[in-house]
């Protein structure tokens, strides 16, 4: 039954987290979080069962994660309406999520002030990212910056990512139903394009890149 609110799904792995921000949305006359999912498998089956509005996403979790999940609800539903809600607050991961399919950008830091206007902007199929991640994607591109990490494809970021944080191979073919040859293949493109030897040397770029807290 529709009540007249934003019927709002919410995806973190932290069950505070998504407390805090049901608390924040619930607090207003015009939404309603009919939703709650912990990983991005979970996320692509409730939107399927639900259909909520607006889905507020989460990057960075376990499984198949904020981007691959993004992409496969919106190759379900074009016009998915997802806001991705991120720890990161750098233009390089705004810019993959909008690519993705998301609708916009916000950090942790400013959702407090900020997200019901974000979520108010993407039901108007507007594109919102945060005022200074804008400012930085403005200024890379009036000035032609570019970190040598924009060079991968969707996948190879995917799998720069996890080699990151520590992931093997084996585990990396897992969740992306990929077989562990391929991800290899990966991993060798990954070190040519970024001029690394090893997985220690992938984790050190993806913290100087500012996908990585050190």
């Amino acid at each position: 039954m529709n009540d007249g609110r934003t019927r709002v799904m919410l995806v973190d792995d932290h069950a505070v987290v998504r407390m805090g921000f049901r608390l924040l949305l619930e607090g207003s006359p015009e939404f309603s979080v009919v939703a709650e999912a912990e990983s991005g498998e979970e996320a692509v089956r409730l939107y399927s069962e639900i259909a909520p509005d607006v889905v507020v996403m989460d990057l960075s979790m376990p499984g198949i994660g904020g981007l691959e999940a993004i992409g496969r609800i919106v190759a379900k539903d074009a016009n998915a309406q997802i806001l991705v809600l991120s720890a990161h607050a750098d233009a390089m991961h705004a810019r993959r999520v909008l690519k993705a399919g998301a609708c916009g950008y916000l950090s942790k830091r400013s959702a407090g002030e900020e997200l019901l206007h974000a979520i108010a902007e993407v039901l108007q199929n507007r594109t919102f990212i945060e005022a200074a991640i804008a400012q930085q994607l403005a200024a890379q591109q009036f000035g032609g910056q570019k970190s040598p990490v924009e060079t991968l494809s969707e996948k190879e970021f995917k799998v720069f990512l996890a080699l990151a944080k520590g992931q093997s191979v084996a585990e990396i073919a897992e969740v992306m139903s990929l077989s562990p040859r391929t991800i290899g293949t990966h991993l060798y493109n990954i070190k040519q394009k970024l001029e690394a030897s090893n997985q220690a040397e992938l984790t050190l770029i993806a913290m100087r890149s500012g996908l990585m807290e050190p």
